[in-house]
């Protein structure tokens, strides 16, 4: 590290992703003077490739009751300081259109890179420095405030924020760097998990699954603490989809899951009602009325429908004992596939010593965490960059 005094600064913000530069720029309009280092070569890669390259920026329903963390309570100051329309009417002003998709999620209507344009451009407009390919070294404290090495020289700030995200997508530079930072200072850790992930499998589970990959359909999936319904994706390695990254979010190393496959269907009305049309068909022929047929041949080969020649054999109690059990489909993932294609982490600097209304460190003065290392995990659909912009917001009011 070079060990010449270079700049000094009211704050220094590590990591130039979204919630990083969102708090350089809310900082600098406030009067500070605000640096944003990263070792990464370009800022904001994870805003990039979000959304699938139109960033999922928020979500209009945002409320408490979508976030996972060992205090509930937590993100509900900094969620009521700076909402979705908050972040909105900042749009407008850089005239970048949107529209809403399912279930409230807002998409920009151009690509993402006009999110990461108005981030640096903001961080540029208050005067603020953003220096890439920056690597952190020792941190220690000053009697007035840090004292940071970095492969550009010494910085010495009032203010350190820690914004360098979790372990997710390692590929784009994850690191534990917060957490490392977090503990030097006495924080605890909750220990960080990936989320938002899909399942894998093993066994006869994993080549059947493999066996009709691609396939989607609308399910519940539920586990011991949440349920979620919408699309479900049946994958080479196992199990995918919008409700099963969902509900990856909840799930703990060795539980099962339960998927309703009859989510939202009269299962049981419509197979009676096909037996007494037609009473010769057999029972998967009713099911593919209500299934898709992959899924139908599939299940009839697991034994989980009855192969069945003639609806006129099956009572209606049989009916009822299949839509009991459809709708109540356990299967116990192996596990994830991990931080390669975990969206975000769950898990991270607990939040028991942070200002749920400044993100500072109650342990240390000046020392701020945001985003996606604070044990803060949105849903999936926006959650978790309204999150970023919250959390980085009421950081940078304090």
């Amino acid at each position: 590290m070079n060990g010449i005094l270079t700049h000094s600064f009211d704050a220094l913000v590590i990591g130039a992703g979204a919630a990083g530069l969102f708090y350089a720029a809310r900082a600098g309009e406030a009067g500070l003077r605000v640096l944003v280092i990263d070792h990464a070569a370009k800022p904001a890669e994870k805003v990039r490739i979000s959304g699938g390259g139109r960033c999922n920026f928020t979500n209009i329903h945002t409320r408490p009751e979508n976030f996972i963390s060992e205090n509930p309570h937590f993100a509900k100051s900094a969620l009521a300081r700076f909402t979705p329309q908050d972040f909105i009417d900042r749009l407008a002003r850089h005239d970048i259109t949107w529209h809403e998709k399912t279930l409230g999620q807002l998409f920009c209507d151009g690509r993402s890179a006009a999110i990461i344009d108005m981030l640096v451009g903001e961080l540029r407009e208050t005067s603020g420095e953003l220096q890439l390919d920056t690597s952190v070294g020792e941190i220690s404290r000053t009697a007035d405030g840090f004292r940071v090495e970095t492969s550009g020289g010494i910085i010495e700030t009032r203010r350190l924020v820690i914004a360098s995200g979790g372990l997710s997508i390692p590929k784009m530079g994850a690191s534990g760097l917060a957490y490392d930072v977090a503990r030097q200072f006495g924080h605890t850790i909750i220990d960080p998990r990936p989320a938002l992930v899909p399942f894998v499998f093993e066994g006869r589970d994993k080549s059947d699954f493999a066996s009709i990959s691609g396939l989607a359909c609308p399910v519940t999936a539920r586990s011991e603490r949440a349920a979620f319904e919408e699309a479900m994706l049946f994958t080479h390695r196992g199990l995918s989809g919008p409700a099963i990254l969902q509900i990856s979010s909840y799930w703990a190393e060795g539980e099962p899951i339960r998927l309703d496959l009859l989510a939202g269907l009269d299962a049981g009305e419509r197979l009676k009602a096909f037996k007494a049309d037609h009473p010769r068909k057999s029972f998967a022929s009713a099911m593919e009325t209500i299934l898709p047929n992959r899924l139908v041949s599939l299940l009839t080969l697991r034994g989980d429908i009855p192969d069945m020649p003639r609806m006129a054999d099956m009572s209606h109690s049989a009916i009822d004992n299949v839509v009991e059990d459809l709708s109540n489909w356990t299967i116990k993932p192996a596990g994830t596939e991990g931080w390669r294609t975990a969206e975000v982490t769950a898990g991270g600097v607990d939040t028991a010593g942070l200002s749920s209304s400044t993100l500072e460190s109650r342990r240390v003065p000046g020392l701020y965490f945001i985003g996606e290392c604070v044990d803060v995990t949105g849903w999936l659909g926006g959650y978790n960059f309204q999150w970023t912009w919250s959390s980085a917001f009421a950081a940078a009011q304090a």
